[in-house]
């Protein structure tokens, strides 16, 4: 369960306030992976980090009885003067996993090579999205924040990512961007659309899709 209490996010954009997220209400169910939809700009990659708990709201709350992983895909949650290893054993300490498990996987999934042991900073923005969709899937959690992660790489690593995230989600449940509905439809039962700062939970994922092409057509 996931849980906003009068959430709100704004930013300033050239002097002027944009809200993002709007005195939001609502509770999303345990159990579901679901597919979060809405134009570019709407605040899609911004809630999925303020329910991470790397970004704060300008007020309200985010209440949830399970554990959640950072949004992987989002390469902001590294140290970038530390290499990938360190990284991972890093964030393996404050997991509380064993380390030199979440090591071997992450070094065998994300196939970095010598860039393993080389400082994130000298990393393209598809290596830091390996990494940490690597780490991400190394350690359980009860729900999953994905940001277009399937989308990196060449066509083996693809099937590789979609392959490790399908048996992650016989055991837990999702939040997932991603512009391709077939992905959608691959990994997600249900559907949340974002639109002018509130969002609309839809229990049929086609009806999801079917209220977001109408707001994209629109």
């Amino acid at each position: 369960m996931i849980r906003f209490e009068h959430l709100t996010k704004s930013f300033r954009l050239r002097g002027e306030r944009k809200v993002v997220i709007d005195d939001l209400n609502l509770t999303l169910p345990t159990g579901k992976s679901l597919a979060l939809l809405g134009r570019n700009g709407a605040g899609k990659s911004t809630l999925l980090e303020m329910i991470a708990g790397t970004m704060r709201p300008d007020s309200g709350r985010i209440v949830t009885d399970g554990t959640i992983s950072w949004p992987v895909g989002f390469g902001g949650s590294f140290h970038a003067e530390l290499t990938g290893a360190q990284n991972v054993r890093f964030i393996a300490r404050i997991y509380g996993v064993d380390t030199d498990g979440l090591l071997a996987f992450v070094e065998d999934f994300a196939e970095l090579g010598k860039f393993f042991d080389m400082p994130v900073r000298s990393y393209s923005s598809g290596m830091k999205s390996r990494l940490t969709f690597g780490a991400s899937m190394g350690i359980h959690f009860d729900t999953y924040l994905v940001d277009e992660v399937t989308a990196v790489g060449d066509a083996t690593f693809k099937r590789k990512s979609r392959a490790v995230f399908a048996d992650r989600m016989k055991t837990s449940s999702a939040i997932m961007v991603n512009h391709s509905m077939n992905q959608v439809r691959q990994f997600c039962d249900a559907g949340i659309v974002l639109e002018n700062g509130q969002m609309q939970y839809f229990d049929d994922l086609e009806e999801a899709i079917e209220t977001h092409e109408a707001i994209m057509a629109g």
